[in-house]
């Protein structure tokens, strides 16, 4: 298995996770700067009325005239805005009778409940809860260089881009009599609708 370079999401979509599990080891991007609309600070779920987008507000530099670049790492987490308790609130509105939020809900919740500085630390934490509620211990390390074209690694940092769609195998997702199998969401709805077999169907993709 072919070594994995990935940017850090906000949990991360499901496309992510199935090219971490088919890599040998993930090196994550620690040094890069920081890019808007990006899965970095936003997280697609499947609500009520079909896709909903939630994003983590973040401080921006502003100096008039000038461009700045802001390291992803000393991006800082805006606390003027409740979005913790409003992005618990959208994920227990969305998933709260999908078959397994119950079951994974308590290792989720504290992270809507701890104060954050940085948006990378919150994010390292999603991924660590991800691994737990898996059951799953994934072998990565953090850059310590930024490279344009690094070598010796499958570079997929593209996918943290999240204007990018990519077409997936259905699996029953709550609102789908609705508006119909939405593909390649963030993670958690495939960990909320298939609970253990999460691993099975990341597996199976090709």
């Amino acid at each position: 298995m072919q070594d994995i370079l990935v940017h850090l999401p906000y949990f991360g979509s499901i496309v992510q996770f199935r090219e971490m599990l088919r890599s040998g080891s993930i090196y994550v991007e620690n040094e890069d700067n920081y890019q808007k609309q990006t899965y970095r600070n936003r997280i697609n779920i499947y609500g009520a009325n079909g896709k909903l987008t939630l994003n983590i507000p973040i401080k921006h530099l502003h100096t008039p005239g000038v461009k700045q670049h802001q390291k992803y790492k000393e991006v800082r987490i805006e606390k003027e805005y409740k979005w913790q308790k409003q992005h618990w609130k959208s994920l227990q509105s969305a998933y709260k009778t999908s078959p397994f939020f119950e079951y994974y809900e308590d290792d989720l919740a504290p992270l809507y409940q701890k104060e954050y500085k940085y948006l990378i630390d919150f994010n390292y934490a999603c991924l660590e809860a991800l691994e737990e509620c898996l059951q799953l211990e994934l072998n990565y390390n953090k850059t310590t260089a930024y490279q344009i074209s690094p070598e010796g690694v499958l570079d997929k940092r593209e996918l943290i881009n999240a204007k990018k769609d990519h077409v997936l195998p259905a699996y029953t997702q709550v609102f789908d009599e609705k508006h119909g199998f939405i593909s390649n969401l963030c993670i958690v709805d495939l960990l909320f609708n298939e609970g253990p077999n999460t691993l099975d169907y990341l597996e199976s993709l090709q």
